[in-house]
């Protein structure tokens, strides 16, 4: 069930209704309501991979009632090693066993040895990536001591299947999460307004922005063999939009929809495409999963303390995991090294901190020195998106090599026609309206909300809206899923 679906549409009224005129009053009801719907909404996609997340949510619930009681430190490091097993566990079958079997074939068969062994048609749970760190989480939070753990079942099973941030985050945390369970919702009219306006501009950046560039960039990197170098840069630079508005988009919805059934889920995507260095970058893409990552890989294997070797480690092996969790291919393990790569001179500099506010506070524009960093910076995140996009590492070799050729600067040879020339030129100057428009209100939580805080005339307000919708409406693209329902 895709949130720009007929099939949501009728959906969310309909659990909207029930869950503030029905059970309203009792708390209890409302998180089975909670419970039932995000059941269906996950089970819609397929049923039999409720079990999974039901077992998942079982397991962490009663390791972390056993860790309430349990002094023993030996104790405790198995409970929590039990935790660790069964949702990494799970996760690393669905999702990466044929990738380990097939490197592990090919291995030997590169040193003469033949392994006949067969690979699993295994179909990967959507959002497994997502809801097994959610869980994983509270069970090492709890073994911390930084969390009480639950004696609510229900509040519980609540929090590691919330419909909105199920399948494709934001990755919440149950010191955030967990404790709004426990508390009586009530309806505030501001607060669903604005939950609707981050859905519509959610949806915006899905429809308008992320479908429109697939069309483009699937058109290219499909066909990338036989496009030229400049050809291959518009695919590559319509991909990062793509993936942006795809991944935000669904982001904003899922924040929008929890506000609306009085719920405040963190922000994930502060307008990373205007930082000025690649560590200010992962300080505002996918916010929950970088700073995940942090919390409870990079800082317990020693985070930026220790000797250089030790931080140069401690960077690759962050990002690298983080490229591997996105998928079972050597393009994103090359993708997250990429990334390592650039961070490292800022790591050894001690300069990964210096651009922490807002670019271009308290100016129009950015200054020279502003724009090249982000210019620069931009630049890279692109290039690194070639291999997180590509089918495998030669196809994204053959890419880069298509790029740096004596056809870079050549006429774009993927347009055939007018029709198609207007189509470019359509989803381009939309790229150009998103950049404009997120510019403008970077200090926001989301554009529409300078709306509501400069307490603009009702009048412009409602044309905003309009014109917003007139453009879902007319400019939507083709009917994609969103990218990260594969993670």
């Amino acid at each position: 069930m895709l949130f720009n679906s007929l099939d949501f549409a009728v959906f969310i009224p309909i659990v909207f209704l029930l869950y503030w005129f029905v059970t309203q009053k009792n708390l209890r009801l409302q998180n089975t309501l909670i419970v039932v719907s995000s059941y269906v909404f996950y089970g819609w996609w397929d049923w039999r991979f409720l079990s999974l997340i039901f077992f998942s949510t079982l397991v962490d619930f009663s390791i972390g009632k056993l860790l309430k009681v349990e002094e023993s430190l030996f104790k405790r490091k198995v409970l929590l090693g039990s935790s660790i097993v069964v949702n990494l566990g799970f996760l690393g079958f669905f999702k990466y066993y044929n990738f380990f079997l097939t490197n592990f074939i090919d291995t030997f068969s590169f040193f003469g040895m033949q392994i006949n062994a067969n690979s699993l048609n295994i179909i990967l749970p959507v959002g497994i990536s997502f809801y097994t760190f959610q869980t994983l989480s509270y069970t090492i939070d709890v073994y911390k001591k930084k969390l009480k753990p639950t004696e609510d079942f229900l509040a519980f099973s609540a929090f590691v299947c919330f419909f909105p941030q199920l399948v494709a985050g934001p990755i919440e945390r149950a010191t955030n999460l967990l404790p709004q369970f426990y508390k009586k919702r009530i309806f505030k009219y501001d607060k669903a307004v604005d939950g609707l306006r981050q859905i519509v501009w959610g949806l915006f950046k899905k429809v308008v922005i992320a479908d429109n560039c697939a069309e483009i960039a699937n058109q290219v990197f499909n066909n990338s063999a036989d496009l030229n170098g400049s050809s291959l840069v518009f695919g590559a630079f319509f991909f990062t939009f793509q993936i942006y508005g795809d991944f935000s988009g669904y982001s904003d919805m899922a924040i929008g929809i929890s506000r609306l059934f009085g719920f405040n889920l963190k922000q994930n995507f502060a307008t990373p495409y205007f930082s000025r260095d690649i560590a200010e970058f992962w300080r505002r893409w996918h916010i929950s999963l970088s700073t995940w990552f942090r919390d409870y890989l990079y800082i317990p294997i020693g985070g930026s303390r220790g000797g250089v070797l030790v931080k140069v480690r401690n960077t690759f092996v962050i990002f690298i995991v983080s490229g591997f969790w996105h998928g079972a291919n050597w393009t994103f393990i090359v993708w997250g090294f990429l990334n390592a790569l650039y961070f490292l001179p800022l790591l050894l500099t001690n300069t990964n901190r210096n651009s922490t506010g807002i670019v271009a506070e308290g100016s129009l524009l950015p200054s020279i020195k502003e724009f090249g960093a982000m210019l620069s910076t931009f630049s890279l995140t692109v290039f690194a998106w070639i291999f997180f996009r590509a089918e495998n590492i030669q196809h994204a070799i053959s890419y880069v090599g298509g790029i740096f050729s004596d056809s870079l600067f050549m006429k774009l040879d993927f347009i055939n026609g007018g029709k198609q020339k207007l189509e470019v030129l359509i989803v381009s100057l939309l790229v150009v309206l998103l950049i404009v428009i997120e510019w403008f209100t970077r200090r926001y939580s989301h554009p529409l909300d300078c709306i509501t805080s400069h307490k603009s005339n009702r009048f412009i307000r409602y044309s905003i809206y309009l014109l917003l919708v007139l453009m879902i409406v007319f400019f939507h693209g083709s009917h994609e899923k969103f990218i990260y329902f594969n993670f």
